[in-house]
């Protein structure tokens, strides 16, 4: 088939996409007002739109509705509800899909009733919308009426790139960590209060931090003030392709994100896929990726003591984290790869084809 996507093509997300259309012989058209990661493959069409901030959704609309018209794509497939939904308006009467991501339907709508029109009135044009979690479709489906119907297709992992470590890590400390964005919704600072606590108890124990972001100073700053500074490593961003040899250098994962727009735990069904054991916040979606007490901990956001004593009960069992691990794997395996998720997008896709031509 021919697909148009509308999304930001420096995203890892909608490389992954696109490149996944492009290898199952798909036909692929990919305009964005992001600069491409280098990583897109050179069988997908690229149209560059220029980057306008948020104008841009209304001022390149007259190039995307060109682009489309001379594509004719089976499907217009638009990632982000909002910003790229709105571009999505522009589609010449293609049958539509809106893929919703996280902060546009959960903090978009919030900011006012024209801000809710708007989103709302972009996902009434598409004919079918996909949410990566349960629990950010039925945020979607509470957002108003006679909206389309919603799927969940969740992000999956390369679980070929994301495997186990091979052999263990010299040295006799335990490494905990987590990849995330140093910004303050994901709680990296209840982490670092909650990894001081465990060292009162088990100074052995390192934490590991990768990731960079606007609160990259302000973390440093209370690692010193918490007096763990020497224990605590900040890597710093490393690419996509450097995560799987950066999740295997730890011992566990932890992500203790304190907002509800963590909809979908990419990074930690990726660290259950290299047979870590994860503790994880209830916020959003991270509870929706982890088995309670078998394949991770779930413990309340915003909680450093309990943060604290779930990675204490993990440091003194290493039978423990072995098991978590190993059933976490499995969990991935059975639920999360990638091949299948593609997969289930092609399936609405599909539907939304066949549904257009009986119209």
């Amino acid at each position: 088939m021919k697909i148009a996507l509308l999304a930001a093509a420096s995203s890892i997300h909608t490389i992954r996409w696109a490149n996944a259309f492009v290898e199952r012989g798909h036909s692929v058209l990919l305009m964005s007002q992001h600069a491409p990661s280098a990583m897109l493959d050179e069988r997908v069409r690229l149209v560059h739109l220029k980057h306008l901030g948020g104008s841009g959704y209304l001022v390149n609309g007259p190039i995307v509705a060109r682009a489309i018209r001379r594509f004719a794509p089976d499907v217009v497939n638009a990632h982000y509800a909002t910003g790229y939904g709105t571009l999505a308006r522009w589609n010449a009467g293609y049958p539509l899909v809106i893929n919703v991501w996280g902060s546009d339907v959960f903090e978009f709508p919030d900011k006012g009733r024209p801000f809710r029109a708007l989103l709302l009135g972009n996902l009434r044009r598409a004919r079918h919308v996909v949410s990566t979690s349960a629990f950010m479709a039925r945020r979607t489906a509470s957002l108003g009426k006679a909206l389309p119907p919603i799927a969940v297709v969740p992000f999956g992992v390369d679980t070929e790139r994301f495997s186990p470590a091979t052999s263990k890590r010299a040295g006799n400390e335990l490494v905990i960590g987590t990849v995330k964005t140093l910004a303050p919704k994901y709680g990296i600072d209840t982490l670092l209060h909650a990894f001081a606590l465990v060292v009162e108890q088990f100074p052995h124990v390192r934490l590991h931090i990768v990731g960079a972001g606007p609160q990259d100073r302000a973390l440093n700053a209370l690692a010193d003030e918490l007096g763990i500074a020497s224990l605590v490593t900040f890597k710093g961003a490393v690419p996509h392709v450097d995560v799987p040899p950066a999740l295997r250098g730890l011992d566990v994962f932890v992500a203790l994100s304190r907002a509800d727009s963590e909809t979908f735990g990419v990074a930690v069904i990726e660290a259950s896929a290299c047979g870590l054991p994860v503790v994880v916040s209830d916020a959003g979606g991270l509870p929706e990726v982890v088995v309670q007490g078998s394949t991770g901990l779930v413990v309340g956001r915003d909680d450093p003591a309990a943060a604290a004593k779930a990675l204490e009960e993990l440091i003194r069992s290493p039978e423990q984290r072995q098991a978590m691990g190993t059933a976490g794997r499995k969990h991935v395996l059975d639920k999360y790869r990638w091949g299948p998720c593609v997969d289930q997008q092609i399936e609405v896709f599909e539907r939304v084809i066949q549904s257009a031509a009986g119209a």
